[in-house]
C-alpha cells in the first residue's frame, strides 16, 4: 500500500486545494464570544469574513491545539487501512500541536510496528506550512516514496521563507509579540512591523516601515534578497480579510520577477486571531529564511 500526507488546519489552504493534493487534515479549534469552533477548510462553522468582523469589533479569539487522542483518532484509521503516514505539523515554536502528534505517533508505532509513521515539525505557519505541504504533495504525486520525501522535507524546510506585516499592532500586543509602548507609538506614527518566522519556528520582528504601502513593498524586497528562481516558483500569499492588499503584493512580485503562479487565501483563525485583520504574508522558497 501507499502512504498518506497528514497535516493540520494551520496550512490555511482552500478546501479545493486540500482535495486536489489528497491531504488528510486535522482541525485545530478556536473560541470567540464563548463559542468554540473547528478550524475547518470549508469554514462552515464560522465564515472567515465574519470572524474578522468580530475581531474588528474588539472580540478576542483563543486557539486550542489538537490533543493526543484526537491525533490517534486521525492517524489510526489510515494505519488500519494498511497505509503509512507522513505528518507535517504546525510549527512547534508556535503551538503544542506538533508535540501532541509526536506522542500519538509514538503510541501507535507500538501498535502498528509494520507501518511507517513519520512526523515533521514544519517550523512554518499559515500558508508557509501550506506551501511546504504543497511541495511535498507534488513530489508524492510524482512517485517519491515516503522515506525519500521525509528526507527532502528535513533538507528543505528551512528554505521555506515567511515574510509578513500587520496593519494593527494592538493584536500583536495582546499576544505579547510587542510591548504596549511599541504598539502605542507605532499606531500614532503609522509604523508597520515586518516580521518573519525564524529557523526555530518563532515569529520575529525584523524591520519597520512607515505606512501600509511601504510595509507591503518591503515584503517583496525581502523576497528579492533570498528567493530561488522566483520566476519559476508557485508563490503563496495569505491575508487577514484584505484581498486587495494581497493582490497588490502579488502584482508587485509578478512585475519584479515575472512569476506566473500564485495562490491567495485567507489567514485562518488560528494565526488570524493573533495577527488581526489586515495581516498580509508572502511565502516562497529561498536560500535561507
Amino acid at each position: 500500500m501507499g502512504y498518506r500526507i497528514v497535516t493540520d488546519s494551520g496550512i490555511d489552504l482552500t478546501q479545493k486545494m486540500i482535495a486536489e493534493l489528497e491531504l488528510t487534515v486535522g482541525s485545530l479549534k478556536f473560541t470567540i464570544e464563548g463559542n468554540t469552533y473547528e478550524d475547518r477548510s470549508d469554514k462552515s462553522e464560522l465564515p472567515t469574513q465574519k470572524f474578522y468582523g468580530m475581531l474588528r469589533e474588539g472580540k478576542t479569539s483563543v486557539t486550542t491545539q489538537i490533543n493526543t487522542e484526537e491525533f490517534k483518532d486521525l492517524f489510526e484509521p489510515i494505519l488500519k487501512n494498511g497505509e503509512d503516514i507522513l505528518y507535517i505539523g504546525f510549527s512547534g515554536g508556535l503551538s503544542g500541536t506538533y508535540q501532541s502528534a509526536c506522542i500519538a505517533a509514538e503510541e501507535l508505532r507500538e501498535q502498528y510496528p509494520e507501518r511507517k509513521l513519520y512526523t515533521v515539525d514544519s517550523l512554518c505557519a499559515s500558508m508557509g506550512q501550506g506551501l511546504l505541504v504543497y511541495h511535498a504533495a507534488q513530489l508524492k504525486k510524482n512517485g517519491t516514496d515516503i522515506d525519500v520525501l521525509y528526507a527532502w522535507l528535513k533538507d528543505n524546510l528551512l528554505k521555506l521563507c515567511h515574510w509578513f506585516t500587520v496593519d494593527d499592532l494592538n493584536h500583536l500586543k495582546r499576544g505579547g509579540r510587542v510591548s504596549a509602548a511599541t504598539a502605542l507609538v507605532g499606531t500614532v506614527l503609522g509604523i508597520k512591523p515586518v516580521l518573519h518566522v525564524d529557523d526555530e519556528g518563532h515569529l520575529i520582528n525584523v524591520a519597520k516601515a512607515r505606512g501600509r504601502k511601504a510595509s507591503l513593498d518591503m515584503l517583496v524586497q525581502k523576497m528579492a534578497e533570498s528567493a530561488i528562481e522566483p520566476e519559476n516558483q508557485t508563490i503563496f500569499i495569505s491575508h487577514g480579510d484584505c484581498y486587495d492588499d494581497a493582490k497588490y503584493v502579488a502584482d508587485k512580485v509578478r512585475e519584479k520577477f515575472g512569476t506566473k503562479k500564485f495562490e491567495i487565501n485567507f489567514v485562518g483563525p488560528v494565526i488570524g486571531g493573533h495577527a488581526g485583520p489586515g495581516v498580509v504574508a508572502l511565502f516562497f522558497l529561498g536560500t535561507q529564511r
